[in-house]
């Protein structure tokens, strides 16, 4: 296939209001996405109601529409500015929703505006959760057994023939927004009535709880010749009862053997190619961690949040390259850096994604972790093992902490952190640390938690390693493997009853510092000016005459 050369403007529809549960990853992946359309020629008409983004920047878009993000206003903007196209999915849930609207109501039709990429019945498929569970039934794939009601004594008889517990998940909200897990009738009813309501189609999916499963995720791509690959694969730290938002999450995948990995990856391909999704797509799972296993949980079949991670954690810029498969390019003809967007990214590093709560601001509000999104932002951490990328992750939280340490928990006896983590908390990382500490095993901690056993002896390495800081006062290897996984100056410092400085002066005397590696998941030698410290393997920083 080839470029569209019948197309002069094209409409984007932004995210609107930055909200919990959308947040600015879209304006990352916007802003991606109306520069790669004007890169190749095309006027570009964007219509976003948030002048906080990068993505309304009169640079971006040839034209800015800051307008109200509904029906009635962006069809007057596409009855004045008549694009020949709109692309949808780039403005996360709010973009989809207000393309299919706009479809349904018949303003494309009317002002002869073509829907770019992905088609309006693969996104009705992937999004309406009785179409997609057929499906997933018609192509062998699992799902969990489930049922699709539209009135609260619907959802009551569901339940009662599924079994408790059960999760609420509206139909087209975002985030896990209206949804929730019932354990009774009663709570149920409780959930149900605003999932109903918050819904834009009244539609409530009754599913069976899959909770402490583990929660997998892929990045997946297709063009319009069904040439698929697969960017980026994401493990949750927290098991499936946490939205993904509002989890750690690791890449590359860490604890799968072969054949599970593979075995996922594979069905990730074969649901983008059955749903003949253009560009790029997120695929859920959640696998049972005692065997192989598995259920499919849902489909994005557009940019999401994990996009935005996996196009950081890999180096591979998904929106961009969707928003080029949407005017007729193929993998094949989109150029990335010296190579071309057909290759599979390769990790050589590990990345952490932790989320960024606003529990420090609303402090009376409980910090019990759900099926809805509360998270009102990220950070990621890179780094040449998992320890360092969490520290990193955590330093950058701007929460007050530099290490995985927070004084509330410094009075908390081992039975009272127990009882603190048997729910997910926006925090439970740092009480496990303090229950390691205690000496309490890892075994336990899993038992209570239900997090991969790994990731936990993770956690247990670095309270090891300081320790031995504590012990091996101004040692050099020791501060050397201290600052290979991940430790600050600062906090070795107060580990050894030293200044800051004395722990640089003694990294400066023997010649310690940081070097900075470049991601080239491509591994063609590609220049893409993207880098990250370690204090292992060699500088592949490069001077440029600007």
């Amino acid at each position: 296939m080839a470029k569209r050369t019948d197309l002069k403007k094209i409409l984007i529809i932004g995210s609107g209001p930055i909200v919990i549960g959308q947040a600015a990853e879209f304006d990352y992946a916007g802003t991606q996405a109306c520069l790669a359309l004007k890169e190749e020629g095309y006027e570009v008409v964007l219509c976003n109601s948030n002048p906080a983004t990068i993505m309304t920047d009169t640079a971006i878009a040839d034209k800015v529409y800051m307008e109200p993000l509904t029906l009635e206003y962006v069809a007057k903007i596409i009855r004045y500015e008549r694009p020949d196209a709109i692309l949808p999915g780039i403005g996360g849930q709010t973009g989809l929703n207000l393309v299919m609207q706009l479809e349904k109501k018949g303003v494309l039709k009317e002002c002869r505006v073509e829907l770019l990429g992905t088609s309006s019945a693969s996104i009705e498929r992937a999004e309406d959760r009785e179409l997609f569970k057929e499906l997933c039934q018609s192509i062998g794939e699992p799902v969990i057994p489930s049922e699709i009601t539209y009135s609260i004594d619907e959802a009551k008889e569901a339940a009662k023939r599924i079994g408790y517990p059960v999760v609420l998940r509206p139909a087209f909200t975002l985030g896990g927004t209206g949804g929730g897990f019932a354990y009774s009738e009663e709570e149920l009813v409780e959930i149900g009535l605003n999932a109903f309501k918050l819904s834009p189609v009244h539609q409530v999916l009754i599913e069976k709880s899959v909770k402490g499963y583990k929660e997998i995720e892929f990045e997946v791509m297709r063009d319009g010749s069904d040439h698929a690959i697969t960017i980026c694969g994401m493990e949750n730290i927290d098991p499936v009862g946490v939205h993904t938002g509002d989890s750690m999450v690791v890449a590359p995948i860490q604890t799968l053997n072969d054949h599970d990995l593979k075995m996922l990856n594979d069905s990730a391909i074969k649901i983008i190619k059955e749903l003949k999704i253009a560009g790029g797509c997120n695929v859920q799972f959640a696998l049972n961690p005692n065997s192989s296993e598995y259920y499919l949980i849902e489909v994005n079949p557009r940019v999401s949040r994990s996009s935005a991670l996996a196009s950081k954690a890999s180096g591979y810029p998904i929106a961009r390259v969707t928003a080029k498969i949407a005017v007729g390019m193929d993998l094949e003809e989109i150029k990335i850096a010296n190579t071309n967007a057909a290759f599979e990214p390769q990790l050589d590093y590990v990345i952490a994604k932790l989320p960024r709560f606003p529990f420090d601001k609303f402090t009376s509000a409980p910090n019990t972790l759900g099926t809805q999104m509360k998270a009102t932002g990220e950070v990621m951490g890179i780094g040449s093992n998992l320890e360092e990328a969490l520290l990193k992750g955590i330093r950058s939280l701007e929460i007050g902490a530099n290490h995985l340490y927070l004084s509330k928990f410094d009075n908390m006896t081992p039975d009272e952190l127990l009882d603190y983590i048997r729910e997910f908390r926006s925090d439970n990382f740092f009480a496990i640390a303090e229950l390691l500490y205690h000496g309490v095993s890892v075994e336990k901690i899993h038992e209570v938690t239900q997090i991969t056993p790994y990731f936990l002896e993770s956690v247990r390495k670095i309270i090891d390693m300081e320790e031995l800081l504590r012990v091996k006062v101004k040692d050099f290897d020791t501060l050397k493997q201290a600052k290979i996984m991940g430790f600050s100056d600062k906090y070795i410092a107060r580990l050894w009853k030293c200044a800051e400085m004395d722990v640089y002066n003694l990294r400066k005397e023997n010649n310690l510092f940081p070097v900075f590696r470049m991601v080239d998941t491509c591994h063609t030698g590609a220049y893409i000016p993207y880098f990250y410290s370690s204090y292992t393997g060699e500088n592949t920083s490069r001077l440029t005459d600007n």
